[in-house]
């Protein structure tokens, strides 16, 4: 008969608590030196719903892991304690908090847009960098600019966020959001006018302890949407990276940082019809190359394997005999070999004997890269 130890979840009525005293209900070894330990009660939020444990210390020892399996909250230490033993519990509140931040603003998120577009919060990721929220449904540009408002001003309104475990006849009347069936008791966080939501996770206590949601992308997928959020402390060191990389940029073009945005659609304007420019001279060179090679292997500077593909064309029409062009440096090479298909082929298997080589073609064309130094590359390559 196995008995369960259910650990009172103190997180439930406090989530600011950071410290706490505890006794070890058991303790199991996994393996050398590492053990898997249940307290009577405890601050760690397990893993679960898409956010991380929470991190810190038992007795000044490092908590490594903390996992709920079938209702028992397992803490993963590297160290024997005895059944009864006294503790001292604390967690990384930083960490916490960051964490509390993101998943209050996710539930905001989540809320308006089932309110506003009736899709459903189908997948939510959080780590120490960022949070991803799965939509079953599209959002345009605008839809997302507008859910990002609307969710700052549930910020600034400063909300009170209530979290509560409802008597089963109280819930029968409540309309909430879920992600998934769940068992046994629901705990719900409600943010008035905004979000109902069954989660088991820590949050803030108001909204305006969240500061500020800045959804930072999106992308498809699977029929829906895939949003990349930051909030808290995260989102303001996002802005602080991101500004620091505007005034670089700024201080590069002489430009001021609202400006920045405009110089470099101007830079990249003169970069492509640089490239375009340079791309003409090329075919001009080829032409001039084309006519004066008689070798049947040549090397040329600062090449573009579709540049290369062009002079060997041009310079076995010129020939009518097999040809091999590369470029590169520090003994790696593109290359290129035009030619009858059968003598390309031959020579391509030759070469590949001796020489560390990748590529591939057809139609009298092979094309790849070579590891070797430059005159090896002429004596293996030459016909």
């Amino acid at each position: 008969m196995v008995i369960k130890m259910i650990t009172l979840k103190l997180y439930d009525d406090n989530a600011f608590l950071s410290e706490f005293s505890a006794k070890v209900l058991s303790c199991e070894k996994i393996e050398d030196e590492k053990y898997k330990i249940i307290l009577d009660k405890t601050a760690f939020f397990p893993e679960a719903g898409g956010q991380p444990c929470d991190k810190g210390t038992v007795n000044d020892l490092a908590v490594t892991d903390v996992q709920i399996e079938d209702g028992e909250i397992y803490h993963y230490v590297n160290k024997r304690f005895s059944v009864g033993e006294s503790v001292e519990g604390k967690i990384d509140f930083k960490r916490r908090f960051n964490f509390m931040q993101n998943h209050s603003g996710e539930h905001i998120v989540s809320g308006i847009v089932f309110k506003l577009f009736g899709l459903n919060n189908v997948g939510f990721h959080l780590n120490e960098e960022l949070m991803t929220l799965d939509f079953d449904g599209i959002l345009s540009p605008e839809q997302i600019r507008r859910v990002e408002k609307l969710a700052n001003i549930a910020v600034w309104e400063n909300h009170i966020i209530k979290t509560y475990y409802p008597t089963a006849t109280e819930l029968e009347k409540i309309l909430f959001r879920q992600k998934k069936e769940i068992s046994g008791d629901i705990r719900l966080v409600e943010i008035k006018d905004v979000d109902i939501c069954a989660c088991c996770a820590p949050h803030v206590l108001t909204t305006g302890q969240i500061g500020i949601i800045k959804l930072i992308s999106s992308e498809k997928m699977r029929g829906g949407i895939r949003i990349t959020a930051k909030c808290g402390s995260f989102a303001l060191e996002d802005y602080e990276e991101k500004l620091n990389s505007v005034f670089k940029i700024g201080n590069l073009l002489s430009l001021k940082p609202n400006e920045v945005g405009e110089g470099v659609e101007k830079l990249t304007d003169k970069q492509n019809e640089l490239k375009q420019e340079n791309s003409k001279y090329k075919k001009q060179l080829i032409s001039y190359i084309a006519k004066e090679v008689d070798t049947s292997v040549f090397y040329i500077e600062n090449f573009e394997m579709s540049e290369l593909q062009i002079l060997a064309d041009t310079i076995h029409k010129n020939t009518n005999k097999i040809i091999t062009v590369f470029s590169g440096s520090d003994n790696e090479y593109s290359f290129v070999i035009c030619g009858d298909d059968t003598e390309v082929n031959e020579l391509f298997s030759k070469v590949k004997e001796n020489l560390e080589v990748k590529g591939g073609g057809r139609n009298g064309m092979i094309n790849g890269k070579v590891t070797a130094d430059k005159q090896t590359v002429i004596k293996e390559f030459s016909v």
